[in-house]
This record gives C-alpha cells, sequence and structure tokens, in this order.
C-alpha cells in the first residue's frame, strides 16, 4: 500500500497569494480599543474585531482562499465539510459567491443561529451527533455521495493561508496605532487562526509572543502542548462551541514549533468576560472568542505593562441562548 504524502506546510508566499485572491470578499475589520479593559488589565489591548468579518467570523479569509482558490473542474462539484459553525457558514458565503454547491455536517447541538446562517448563504446542512468521530463518519457519507472538494476547517494549508491574512492585516493597522505589540492572544480549538498567526509572525514579527486561550473543559491543547504530542478528547463540553475540535497534523506543526504558551480560563470565566466585552465595549461576540479576555484577565501580571493583541474570532451568536441567561 502506498504511504500517504506528507501534508503541505504553507509559507508566507501563500498568505501573500491568499490575501490578494480573497480580498474582494472580506472586510478589513477595524481594531478597537477600551481604556476600561486597559486599566482592568494593566495593558494595552488592542482588539482585532473579526466579529464584524463578513458571515460573522474570522474563518471566511480561510473559506474562500479555498473555494476561489479551486481549479473550474473542481469547483463543479462543489465544496464539503464538517464545522460547529463558523466555517460552516463561511464556506457556504464563499461557495455561494462562486455559484457552486456547499454541503456541511454540522453537531445537530450547534447553534440554532448558526445554522440558520449556513441555509441563508445556501448550504446544504446534514446533522451529527456532538463528539469528533460522529462528525468524521458521517462527513465521510456526504462526501462519498457528492463527490464535493473536502475544505477542512483547520487541517488545510489553503486554510491556514487564509487565516493568516488576519494577523498580517492586524500589523498593518498597528503601525498607526503606536507600533507593534508585545503579544497576541487568540483562541484555539483545532488551530486554524493560531497556526495562521504563527505563520504570519514568525515571517514578520518573530519577536512577538503568540499566546492560544483555551477552555479548561476543553483543553486538550493545552495538555498536547505541554505533553509534546498531539492528545484528541473525542467530546468535550463546554460554551465555547468553536473550540470543541482537537488538533491535527498541520495545525500541530505550527503549535509545536511557534507557540509560546497556552492558557485557560474556566466556563464562569469565559462568560464573565463575554459579558463584560458586551456592556462595555457594545460589540457582539460569541463565548469562543471571550476565551482570551478570559485568560489575560486571570493572568494579568503576565499581561501588566504590556501591548496585547486580542483577536476577536468571531460574534454568530443565539441571541435567545446567551450564556448568563443558564446562570
Amino acid at each position: 500500500m502506498k504511504d500517504a504524502e506528507p501534508m503541505y506546510i504553507p509559507t508566507f508566499d501563500d498568505v501573500i497569494a491568499a490575501h490578494d485572491r480573497i480580498r474582494p470578499y472580506i472586510h478589513r475589520t477595524p481594531v478597537l480599543t477600551s481604556s476600561y479593559f486597559n486599566t482592568l488589565t494593566g495593558a494595552e489591548l488592542f482588539f482585532k474585531c473579526e466579529n464584524f468579518q463578513k458571515a460573522g467570523a474570522f474563518k471566511v479569509r480561510g473559506a474562500s482562499n479555498a473555494v476561489f482558490g479551486l481549479s473550474d473542474e473542481l469547483a463543479e462539484k462543489g465544496v464539503a465539510t464538517h464545522s460547529s459553525g463558523n466555517h460552516a457558514l463561511s464556506l457556504s458565503y464563499a461557495a455561494g459567491r462562486r455559484g457552486i454547491p456547499c454541503n456541511v455536517v454540522m453537531p445537530r447541538t450547534a447553534p440554532e443561529a448558526k445554522k440558520a446562517a449556513v441555509r441563508g448563504y445556501g448550504g446544504i446542512i446534514t446533522e451529527c451527533e456532538p463528539s469528533t468521530s460522529s462528525r468524521e463518519e458521517v462527513f465521510a457519507k456526504v462526501q462519498a455521495e457528492t463527490g464535493s472538494e473536502f475544505v477542512h476547517p483547520y487541517n488545510d494549508p489553503r486554510v491556514i493561508a487564509g487565516q493568516g491574512t488576519c494577523s498580517r492585516e492586524f500589523m498593518e493597522q498597528m503601525q498607526d496605532l503606536g507600533g507593534p505589540v508585545d503579544i497576541i492572544v487568540a483562541p484555539i480549538g483545532g488551530g486554524g487562526m493560531i497556526s495562521g498567526t504563527c505563520l504570519t509572525l514568525s515571517k514578520i514579527a518573530p519577536d512577538i509572543q503568540i499566546i492560544a486561550a483555551e477552555p479548561e473543559q476543553a483543553d486538550d491543547a493545552y495538555r498536547s502542548f505541554k505533553a509534546g504530542h498531539i492528545i484528541a478528547d473525542d467530546a468535550p463540553v463546554t460554551i465555547a462551541d468553536g473550540l470543541k475540535v482537537p488538533l491535527k497534523e498541520l495545525t500541530w506543526h505550527f503549535v509545536s514549533n511557534h507557540l509560546t504558551d497556552i492558557l485557560t480560563a474556566s466556563e464562569q470565566e469565559i462568560i464573565d468576560a463575554m459579558k463584560l466585552t458586551w456592556q462595555r465595549m457594545k460589540i457582539v461576540m460569541e463565548a469562543s472568542c471571550a476565551v482570551p479576555l478570559a485568560t489575560i484577565l486571570k493572568n494579568k501580571e503576565r499581561f501588566a505593562g504590556k501591548r496585547v493583541g486580542v483577536i476577536i474570532t468571531g460574534g454568530n451568536v443565539d441571541l435567545d441562548t446567551l450564556p448568563w441567561m443558564k446562570t
């Protein structure tokens, strides 16, 4: 039996090409500041607001790069993926812009707002149980039936190159905000955003520390980082629904080679940070996106006196089931 070919590791040239390719289909999202959070943390925080992105999440960058990089022959059969929500709706958005079909496998427990957005963009949903094994099993059947091009939510060089455009854009914007940051903090689930951030910053700003933020109840990336190899949980339970998936081969490459550290936050700390951001910054953000701020508030001494970039990765929430409504 022939061995599988090693996965292509994207380069910064791929990030530049991705940025040129996707520019017509994405927003250049704003960077916001908050004197309240600066005082509270003792740091100077800069929030890169991908919650204002097309389709409401950073994932539209990677999805658009994958979709618009396809040959006409491949594109004709459409694209397919599995996702808890933001990659599903982002891929549906991108496929709709190119006029090709998009099939997505989503956990039956995924937020209804995200399912509605997928359908609104023309995506076709097949539901699965809320576990990685069920997701991958159901997806295999869908792909076999459709013959669509698989665009993995994060373990895909096209997707990672697209996500790398976020930190490239962020660094360009910081030139008008007093210069570079000392640290960037972003959420980690499967590691697509973190990998893109590592890819870009290792090339253009290698002195910046990159810290990933993860829920305590879905801390497989944290345990992997400490152990030196991938540890995968099948079905963790956390309000941060976008951070339940495990690292894979390609994202582990970036995490293990470029990441400074991974910090974790409890469910209550995540809820508190999310609510506080809504109250003080007047912006809608998901629970998954509140994890970086939660870890900064929990570890103030580590960030005090530093210029800190915080990537707010998305804003697709179900307004009828906000987490503080259950506490």
